[in-house]
């Protein structure tokens, strides 16, 4: 059997074959966290946003209708959590729990920032004669809505590397092979 040349052609085919299937599996994975840096970047911004918006809020003076002090702590709060998730889901974008939390907290702050931008946006009051400014968003929230779209098409591609991800290390064979080195499936946001 072992001087048979049918089996040294198998044993290579073989071979082959597992080292071109380890090295899909690691560029899938290469393009999950190369996508997860695109997004990462994007988020780094809108936590500079909310830190000019903090410092700009801070700077002036309180009026009874501006955000109250509560909602701006929920939103530091928020950011901060934001910002700790973010770390913690850098080390780890494949590992789902990382993902998860990042997630949860990036709703959570989007929620904060709905309602203090919507305290925000009536704490300047317009004359009686200009009703169609109301309608327009504060600067800030045109600035919000920018990071927004951003961040959703950074989303889009992660979201997109991670199925592909996902569905190379769930085909058969190629699952034999990610089961054996300890690829898990990740998590999209």
């Amino acid at each position: 059997m072992w001087s048979s040349p049918l089996f040294w052609i198998v044993f290579a085919i073989a071979v082959f074959w597992a080292l071109g299937a380890y090295n899909r599996l690691m560029r899938l994975r290469s393009a999950v966290v190369q996508a997860f840096g695109s997004f990462d970047a994007h988020m780094v911004r809108l936590v500079a946003l909310l830190g000019e918006f903090g410092a700009a809020r801070a700077a002036q003076p309180s009026s009874p209708l501006n955000a109250p002090e509560q909602e701006m702590a929920a939103l530091q709060g928020a950011t901060n959590q934001l910002s700790a998730s973010l770390a913690m889901a850098r080390a780890r974008p494949l590992q789902a729990d990382a993902i998860a939390a990042l997630t949860a907290a990036r709703d959570v702050l989007q929620a904060c920032w709905q309602k203090a931008e919507r305290r925000e946006g009536q704490g300047s009051p317009q004359p009686a004669a200009t009703d169609t400014r109301d309608a327009l968003p504060s600067p800030w929230q045109i600035r919000w809505d920018e990071h927004v779209q951003q961040n959703d098409q950074a989303i889009r591609v992660f979201n997109d590397a991670v199925l592909h991800y996902n569905a190379a290390i769930a085909q058969f064979p190629a699952n034999l092979l990610a089961r054996a080195f300890g690829f898990k499936a990740a998590r999209g946001l």
